[in-house]
């Protein structure tokens, strides 16, 4: 095995070395060519609950290293916790700071230039979609770990229940947070099948991570010893010279897609999975994906598509027990980070309780847990989670009131002007005219309490959303598209048996509003979100920059 740091000019590779060994390195480990060096890539912090237990995790994964003759090298970047960052102006960075993490892991890696592995260390919505981004770029032998999800103690519609009574003033801001950790424990992702535990599930499937290494429950010992273990895994790819590019192949991400499918993940993969293709030179449409989720059934019902938790899922089996309900739609040749092909991890007995997995043909099992909508309100698509979407809205029907941000929508619910039957339009929130795409979660919980009711917007939900919540359309309103044009009183159209998202409005009289219209340009600082603005592509490509 040849180093990276042993190809250095010698000078160059003296002075590298001296300056390893003064930051601790032993120089005997950095003179032994069968050591090699692996960074751990850390975005562990007191911030976000699915980081904290990280820094605890990052000393098991130099214990697997240094036992299976490897160097660990730690450094740190950032990760946000959407939770604290919902419903204010904060959530306009959440996306943004996915390309940040991406970029900052390749400058560290690759500008340094000593590595010869990496563990990603990451758990929450855009901090591991941005670590396989850079892990994908890079492509320096790699795996990834996650917090895990943290046990709840209460069932999601309890914690739902609360929520609705405080929106209703029968509950306490005291009373909501005691009430919400029995829900939320501890360390850990929260509990739900949001965004975290949808990309760590589906960095499982794509082969990045160990078995049962998404699901395994914060703080607990078989989450230390997954870490342990991912430590020397990556020791053990960088000596057989397997790169993620051997792992993430186009079978790998038809896979992915699949497994997304199948449990019914956040829409957010949506955006996620195009832009990991992309740094993979791979395809990954809204229309590849939509082929798929529409023959592909809903083998499970954690919270929001049901009323149990990702620690159930995992006590039913994890992931490996969905992998293995729906093998003969896979690829089982592909390879994983564990050096295995998924149909040797799938081979033998898997623990599968099918009161939680149910089959492909189980009458509960429906298609289309995802949908890609089309129509003259989003031309270019639009997402909904259709699991999540209760049955009797499938087919609906209302009067818009649009508001040109989310801001403007609270207004308008605290003063209790938005009626039963409303579809509330909230635009300019796209990833140009946010800027930065935000998760639109308060909004979808509020919308809750007032019947019959839709949100539409070209902004984002996150992966607990549920109701009829349609978004990510595209083109966004900052381009003019029809979003930008529609005005309050027009006629919605959601028809979810149809694909189809409508306004009654012709294209004539969208011609004669288009004359008039001026864009709403949203307040972004100058700086960082400015640059994000200009640089930033559709949702539908994976928001992705250039």
């Amino acid at each position: 095995m040849k180093r990276k740091i042993d190809q250095l000019e010698p000078f160059q590779r003296a002075i590298s070395k001296a300056h390893l060994a003064s930051a601790g390195i032993s120089i005997d480990s950095l003179e032994n060519p069968d050591k090699p060096l692996i960074a751990i890539a850390n975005s562990w912090n007191e911030v976000c609950p699915g980081h904290e237990p990280l820094r605890q995790l990052a000393a098991e994964v130099k214990k697997g290293i240094l036992e299976a003759g490897g160097e660990p090298i730690e450094f740190n970047t950032i990760g946000m916790c959407d939770g604290v960052a919902q419903g204010h102006a904060g959530m306009r960075y959440c996306l943004p700071h996915r390309e940040i993490i991406a970029d900052s892991c390749e400058a560290m890696i690759l500008g340094e230039g000593c590595f010869d592995g990496v563990v990603y260390m990451g758990s929450c919505d855009k901090i591991v979609p941005g670590m396989l981004m850079a892990a994908a770029r890079i492509n320096l032998p790699a795996a990834l770990v996650t917090a895990g999800p943290c046990y709840d103690e209460i069932k999601p519609s309890e914690s739902k229940a609360l929520r609705a009574r405080f929106l209703r003033g029968e509950a306490t801001e005291r009373e909501v947070i005691e009430g919400t950790l029995k829900y939320y424990t501890g360390p850990g992702i929260c509990p739900f099948l949001g965004t975290a535990n949808t990309m760590g599930c589906l960095t499982e499937g794509l082969g990045m991570m160990l078995p049962m290494g998404a699901l395994w429950p914060s703080s607990s010992s078989q989450r230390r010893f997954s870490a342990r273990a991912t430590g020397a895994a990556v020791v053990d790819l960088v000596r057989r010279g397997v790169k993620p590019s051997d792992i993430m192949t186009q079978a790998a991400i038809n896979n992915t897609v699949r497994l997304l499918a199948s449990i019914g993940g956040s829409l957010n993969a949506l955006i996620h999975l195009p832009a990991l293709a992309h740094e993979l030179g791979l395809d990954c449409s809204w229309t590849q994906i939509a082929e798929v989720t529409s023959r592909t059934p809903v083998v499970c019902s954690v919270v929001p598509n049901g009323d149990i938790s990702c620690v159930n899922l995992y006590k039913a089996g994890g992931v490996p027990a969905v992998l293995k309900t729906i093998e003969e739609d896979l690829d089982t040749s592909v390879m994983t980070v564990n050096g295995k092909t998924l149909a040797e991890n799938l081979a033998g007995d898997i623990f599968v309780d099918r009161s939680v997995i149910r089959t492909q043909d189980d009458p509960a099992s429906v298609t289309n847990g995802i949908q890609v909508l089309y129509g003259n309100l989003a031309p270019e698509g639009a997402l909904v989670k259709t699991s999540a979407v209760p049955a009797d809205q499938h087919v609906w029907s209302g009067p818009a009131m649009v508001f040109n941000s989310e801001e403007e929508a609270f207004v308008a619910y605290n003063e209790k002007r938005i009626l039963p039957g409303t579809g509330v339009v909230v635009r300019y929130e796209g990833p140009k005219g946010g800027p930065g795409m935000k998760e639109l979660h308060r909004v979808t919980e509020i919308m809750k309490g007032i019947p019959n009711s839709a949100v539409i917007t070209d902004g984002r939900f996150s992966g607990a959303s549920g109701g009829l919540s349609v978004g990510y359309l595209c083109p966004e309103a900052l381009d003019g598209a029809p979003i930008a044009l529609i005005q309050d009183g027009d006629l919605l159209h959601v028809d979810l048996t149809r694909n189809l998202i409508e306004v009654d409005v012709s294209e004539e009289e969208f011609a004669r509003r288009k004359q008039s219209w001026k864009p709403v340009i949203h307040e972004n600082g100058g700086h960082l979100l400015a640059r994000y603005a200009e640089q930033v592509g559709s949702a539908k490509t994976g928001a992705i920059i250039g």
